[in-house]
């Protein structure tokens, strides 16, 4: 999952506007940065001569403050599982009946994790992956951990953690075995003390760490599994991981709004999604997992062998995906407002 908010709305700008310019019928998506192949798009409107649109945002919060702001105009968002389920909650989602779609049947069962869609009936289950460490091999050295990462702090070395309170207060969950979920005010305050104690070596809370990480500037970040997008262009350079101590585990998933003023359109792309040579095609891109079966026998073996992005079932069983906290996340707000000031 990557962060870079204006190359690919300047690519469609390019891209599809012009080709598309006479077309009267539309899709506008609303996309976390750079996660998904502008190729995918392109396909779609070639085969539909529907004009994509395509905005983008940094996060869950991000994404769902500016919809409830009264945001017009998006058709489809991509939410992370557990706000899949705050946005069902709040109203924002439409029915759109994708599990009952013919091709639904490539979609692996274990991924339709929002409890409050068991079947499938409002969002595609789109994309999966983990958040580990990506680091500067000559400025970080071997990296196999959350330990190691704040031990380079500790030493003097530049390190970066993401501004997701949820994300950041998890390392110390993790670090002291404490589910990423607990509400447990003691548990959580402990999580957010232990990365108070290793904040000596943070020098931002940040999704933009990549180009710094590689220019040698700062070590080592925590960071998205995308990361091996930029490991594979500069493979003598940078490295990831994901942290021997376990890590978290996301999963997007594709819904329609219930305000999207191209419904049709929107469903039309969840099913054109389902191709598993169109999902193939897209992590061919994003380096992400996916959750369509025949579609897993058409990636590059160069991902689909890369152990960061498909590890060994050891691995993903240490893996903790975020769920709905409802008011706990309230205590999680007030803990990051202290790491925050403790700089």
């Amino acid at each position: 999952m990557t962060r870079n908010q204006t190359t690919l709305a300047a690519l469609f700008a390019l891209t599809l506007a012009p080709a598309m310019a006479s077309a009267e019928e539309t899709l506008n998506l609303y996309n976390w940065g750079d996660y998904i192949n502008p190729a995918v798009l392109e396909k779609f409107a070639e085969e539909t001569g529907i004009k994509v649109t395509l905005d983008t945002y940094g996060s869950n919060e991000e994404m769902l403050a500016k919809i409830q702001a009264g945001a017009t105009g998006y058709d489809i968002v991509f939410p992370s599982v557990h706000m899949h389920d705050i946005m069902f909650q709040l109203g924002l989602l439409a029915k759109t009946d994708i599990g009952s779609a013919p091709d639904f049947k490539n979609i692996d069962a274990q991924f339709i994790r929002a409890e409050t869609d068991p079947d499938a009936s409002y969002c595609l289950p789109y994309a999966w992956g983990n958040v580990g460490i990506v680091y500067n091999k000559a400025e970080a050295g071997e990296i196999k951990g959350w330990k190691d990462l704040f031990a380079l702090g500790d030493a003097g070395k530049k390190i970066i953690l993401l501004d997701d309170l949820r994300e950041t207060i998890g390392i110390g969950h993790i670090m002291n075995g404490t589910s990423v979920n607990s509400t447990d005010p003691d548990e959580l305050k402990a999580a957010a003390d232990y990365v108070i104690e290793h904040i000596k070596g943070v020098s931002a809370f940040s999704y933009d760490s990549i180009p710094l990480v590689t220019s040698g500037d700062v070590a080592a970040a925590q960071w998205y599994v995308g990361a091996n997008i930029f490991v594979a262009q500069n493979p003598d350079i940078l490295g990831y991981v994901i942290p021997e101590e376990g890590a978290t585990m996301y999963q997007e998933d594709m819904c329609v709004l219930e305000s999207a003023p191209n419904k049709a359109n929107a469903v039309k792309f969840l099913e054109f999604y389902l191709r598993p040579e169109i999902a193939a095609l897209n992590v061919e891109q994003q380096m992400n997992g996916t959750p369509n079966i025949p579609a897993q026998a058409l990636i590059p073996a160069e991902i689909a062998q890369n152990k960061t992005i498909y590890p060994d079932q050891s691995v993903i069983d240490k893996l903790q995906i975020f769920q709905d906290l409802g008011r706990g996340l309230q205590l999680y707000n007030s803990e990051w407002t202290r790491i925050k000031t403790s700089q």
